[in-house]
């Protein structure tokens, strides 16, 4: 098999996830010193861009998670596309056991969620925060096992990784969408109609389809749907097939994209959103209904949604277990689907807003994603098998 491009996907992920590491503990770190005051003024500054009486102004904040992470969901779409078309995914006998793991691993967690919390008014919206897995996080605890982790074992967690980050999207747009403006959907629908004409056109400027993407993303901000999506929409019609002597423009774009998503936009995205105030609370706070159906849905609700369904397919002789890998090295790398930190952030601020509850959405990622961190990766390197591999 040929993992080539996974695996320069997981080296990049990998050294994000470490950097990305340092970034959140340095948020946490302000957010609890004399210098919380500055924190929190830097993400509350306002910023604005206007044409005529047309504009867009919104906190630093908000800049981040509706605009930054727009270009990472870009990245995603193209990573998926990629995949899809021409990768691992494309292979439907290669994808079963990823695909199968990733839709246990976010159906168990919302259902942990969902039960410790059914009868506290409001929270049910928040099932989907634990049901996320960061793949740069889990990546970049894996890449510190070194070698001893099997290099087949790293791909199945970047499918994994992958195939969890379409669920979210598709989760985003179905469940945390606002009230919607219906002529800025039209628009939208309109510049998509617009892209998708320019890629059947066989038009490969790349800089048409930032024009027409920027439009689309001010137009689906506008229309009461996550802008993030805009993203992926673009991802989508981004052509991905060559031409005599030219390289893929879907390639060539991912390719330059990675460097500044995985070492700029979610480094800041981290440093914005992690920075947990620890004031007022206590190791009881983490038993209360929200940071406690979160911790749990990541902790054990992935690991248990993961293994149980890998075990399944193998067991019925759908897919195989990845080459190289054992029972115990799997079910270390399920425990590492936990780490949601990132995704499970993202949702958690469009599930609750800036309310009170964040604090304890922060909370309950911040330890269910560290317990998944830890006990994942003793687990892996405690492994004789793991050890012994390249």
């Amino acid at each position: 098999m040929r993992f080539g491009t996974l695996r320069r996907l997981f080296r990049s992920e990998a050294a994000s996830g470490i950097v990305l590491m340092l970034v959140s503990a340095l948020a946490l770190v302000l957010a609890n010193s004399p210098m919380a005051g500055i924190y929190d003024l830097l993400l509350s500054l306002r910023g604005s861009v206007r044409i005529g009486s047309f504009g867009i102004e919104k906190p630093l904040l908000l800049w981040i998670n509706d605009g930054l992470m727009a270009i990472f969901f870009l990245l995603v779409g193209l990573e998926i596309k990629r995949e899809l078309l021409a990768g691992q995914l494309s292979d439907r006998r290669r994808a079963i056991l990823p695909a199968a793991a990733a839709i246990g691993g976010m159906v168990v967690p919302a259902l942990i969620y969902l039960a410790l919390t059914w009868r506290v008014p409001g929270a049910a919206a928040g099932w989907a925060i634990p049901s996320a897995t960061d793949i740069a996080f889990s990546l970049g605890v894996m890449a510190l096992l070194g070698n001893r982790v099997p290099s087949e074992l790293k791909v199945f967690l970047t499918a994994l990784a992958i195939i969890d980050d379409l669920g979210a999207i598709v989760i985003i747009a179905i469940f945390y969408t606002d009230e919607l403006s219906w002529l800025s959907l039209e628009l939208a629908g309109a510049a998509v109609a617009v892209l998708v004409v320019m890629n059947l056109a066989g038009i490969r400027k790349l800089v048409w389809y930032a024009l027409v993407g920027l439009l689309l993303w001010v137009f689906v901000l506008k229309s009461g749907v996550h802008a993030t999506l805009a993203g992926v929409a673009l991802a989508l019609a981004i052509p991905f097939e060559t031409k005599s002597g030219e390289g893929s423009p879907l390639t060539r774009v991912e390719h330059d994209l990675a460097p500044w998503v995985a070492f700029g936009i979610l480094p800041v995205f981290g440093f914005a959103n992690a920075g947990l105030s620890f004031a007022g609370l206590s190791l009881s706070s983490v038993l209360e209904p929200v940071p406690l159906a979160i911790a749990a849905g990541l902790f054990f609700g992935k690991q248990i949604g993961v293994f149980a369904t890998v075990t399944l397919v193998v067991r019925v002789g759908w897919a195989e277990l990845p080459a190289n890998t054992g029972w115990a090295a799997l079910y270390g790398t399920s425990i590492l689907t936990g780490i949601g930190f990132t995704m499970s952030l993202f949702i958690g601020t469009l599930a609750f807003g800036y309310s009170d509850a964040e604090s304890a959405m922060r909370l309950g990622v911040l330890v269910g994603s560290t317990l998944s961190a830890i006990v994942g990766a003793a687990v892996l390197g405690l492994l004789p098998q793991a050890r012994q591999r390249r």
